[in-house]
């Protein structure tokens, strides 16, 4: 179902806010850590290798076929093959799962950027500021709730007006701020009590150079899942997202030059966005603030703030603002495809399907704030690790269903469609894909087999082979 008007004005509306959606807490915030717990140097490598081999091949593969069928991904297979139905409903299910806990992220986010207006830089850097601040029963929801209602505002003024306007307004003012943190994470230097020294440069150093000691084959495998988790949060493939936002794409566009833009641009924010926070964090914490996991930005980074002296507090807000506009472009894009679908699915009009998307979210995000407190558990999971109710969510709709869901879906397309049904609409208006023949070996032979194998490491059937 498509309103009047819904669709992209031009090229770069649709690559700034399919990029916009990419840029989100998935490059700021997740790309950071999990290079930082993967070793930095290798883990980008990797995560490079395969945004141009894997990346390139699940972006085109799903805004291609958005633009084709003109329909969002919950009908876009079933316009493909009836028998593959199915697939559009699992990917549905991706959306479906990670807007219970965006809008829970960005309300932690909100909370900092808060904290650090109202007061110094000192508050957030105290031991147990974060712990005590998402356990609490009342304020992560009325933090949640003022982000929950931006997002759908903007969602609820539609593409053109909401989504395509505050994209080409947010994403060039947010680059440039990355990028001037990045520059000032190089200049840092920091001693410690004991003397020793460390500056800022040693820290891209380790963010930019592969450290193959040690490598196991088994460890290798956890690596690559890590950066293909991030590939698909990054470029926002096998969510349903790209083919949501491929639906809006006018047939005049150049897809391939567009999907091309998406790659340089997203590659450009993550790798921006290491730079930014690794160097800062290993200077202030050294090795030992690189273990820090998902805690990277809301433990770790306060205490570098705080060693920052006087430009701590300035510096602060305007990473937490970024990281704000970043986490609210994210969600936007996750909570415009369950409402695209939904719209498709019950044949209503955009404000009543915002609001029932609304409400779902607002339900279920509560929930995941309560899984700190009142719900609070601890669960281990099939890939070893160990999780509260936000890591489940995350787990079954990142290391769980978007493999698998890519693994089907270069099936669907390798085999049973044929890869030169996707060819073909790249090259709907005469446009060269120089890449063709690699998205052809790529998507019938090589995508099946690793994503089979991620799959079986994200379940945990690996450790009986490796």
């Amino acid at each position: 179902m498509k309103e009047k008007g819904s669709s992209f004005s031009g090229s770069i509306g649709f690559v700034l806010a399919a990029a916009g959606s990419a840029v989100g807490v998935g490059n700021i915030w997740r790309f950071p850590y999990l290079c930082a717990k993967d070793g930095g140097g290798l883990f980008l490598l990797v995560y490079l290798v395969l945004v141009l081999t894997f990346g390139f091949v699940l972006l085109t593969t799903d805004v291609a076929i958005g633009r084709k069928t003109k329909k969002n991904a919950l009908r876009a297979f079933e316009a493909l093959n009836p028998k593959w139905k199915f697939l559009g409903k699992l990917t549905f299910l991706v959306p479906t799962l990670i807007m219970t806990y965006y809008s829970v992220i960005g309300g932690w986010i909100a909370k900092y950027f808060v904290t650090y207006i109202i007061s110094d830089r000192k508050d957030a850097a105290t031991d147990g500021y974060f712990t005590a601040f998402i356990t609490s029963d009342i304020a992560p929801i009325v933090f949640m709730l003022v982000f929950l209602a931006l997002t759908a505002w903007i969602v609820y003024r539609g593409v053109e007006k909401g989504i395509e306007k505050f994209s080409k307004i947010i994403m060039p003012g947010l680059i440039l701020l990355i990028l001037i943190i990045a520059i000032f994470s190089l200049t840092l230097t920091h001693t410690d009590a004991d003397g020793t020294v460390r500056a800022g440069m040693e820290g891209l150093a380790f963010y930019v150079k592969p450290d193959f000691s040690g490598l196991t084959v088994k460890r290798f495998l956890e690596i690559l899942l890590d950066a293909m988790s991030q590939l698909f949060f990054s470029l926002s493939v096998s969510m349903g997202i790209m083919i949501t936002y491929g639906s809006y794409v006018k047939n005049e566009v150049n897809l391939n030059k567009a999907t091309n833009q998406i790659e340089i641009f997203d590659t450009g924010v993550a790798f921006l966005a290491g730079m930014m926070i690794i160097p800062a964090v290993f200077v202030f914490l050294g090795t030992d603030g690189m273990a820090s996991g998902p805690s990277l930005i809301f433990i770790s980074l306060p205490k570098v703030f705080d060693a920052m002296g006087v430009l701590g507090q300035p510096v602060a807000i305007a990473f937490f603002l970024m990281m704000g506009f970043a986490a609210l472009t994210s969600c936007v894009s996750v909570m415009e495809t369950l409402v695209a679908n939904c719209m498709e699915l019950y044949h209503k009009p955009r404000k009543k399907m915002c609001g029932a998307v609304g409400i779902y979210s607002l339900i279920t995000a509560v929930v995941i704030c309560l899984g700190y407190n009142k719900l609070y558990f601890e669960l281990k999971l099939p890939n070893g690790s160990v999780g509260q109710l936000l890591d489940v969510m995350d787990y079954i709709s990142n290391s769980f269903l978007m493999p698998f869901i890519s693994l089907l879906t270069s099936i669907l397309i390798g085999w049973v469609i044929g890869p030169n049904w996707i060819i073909g609409e790249v090259e709907r208006n005469g446009e060269h894909f120089k890449r063709a023949g690699l998205y052809r070996f790529m998507i019938r032979y090589v995508v099946p087999i690793v994503m089979l194998i991620l799959f079986l490491v994200s379940t945990g059937f690996a450790d009986l082979i490796f």
